[in-house]
């Protein structure tokens, strides 16, 4: 069966806005993650959220925990489960640096961005973070309410 081509997006971007808000973003790492067929199937129909994922190291391997990938519509009994562990992909070095830097307290490693790139692969945008106090919450709140107010002031003139 094939998909009518108005149901594929030409361009897939799947954003966690809570990352940036919950979390102060240190160092971001660009990621390729393992996927089965009936996966990347779901993910180039953006039937897929990385909202309350996180990273985890097991083995020296970095694995992405949580992250919701729905079952593909016309996948047979070979589909996948929506909620599983998927590997992460990076080099040697920059597996190293990360799992050097998540000895440090309060330190931990979410997904910002899952993509498609040009050749068809998906990508995850992850980034090191230290999570955000409540007053550093209010405070980007803040910044973001002026920020829009001044737009309102820019677009009236």
């Amino acid at each position: 069966m094939f998909l009518p081509l108005h149901a594929m997006q030409k361009t897939i971007n799947i954003l966690n806005k809570r990352a940036k808000f919950d979390y102060e973003i240190l160092d971001v790492y660009t990621a390729g993650i393992v996927l089965t067929g009936t996966e990347i199937k779901s993910i180039r129909l953006g039937k897929a959220s990385i909202t309350e994922s996180f990273c985890e190291f097991h083995n020296n391997e970095l694995f992405v925990i949580n992250s919701q990938v729905e079952e593909y519509l016309y996948g047979t009994h070979y589909n996948h489960k929506a909620k599983s562990e998927r590997k992460l992909l990076l080099n040697k070095k920059e597996l190293k640096s990360l799992e050097k830097s998540m000895q440090n307290k309060g330190l931990t490693i979410v997904p910002l961005r899952l993509f498609v790139n040009e050749k068809g692969y998906a990508k995850l945008e992850i980034a090191l973070a230290k999570g955000k106090k409540n007053y550093d919450k209010r405070e980007s709140i803040k910044e973001r309410d002026t920020n829009r107010d001044l737009d309102r002031v820019k677009k009236s003139f």
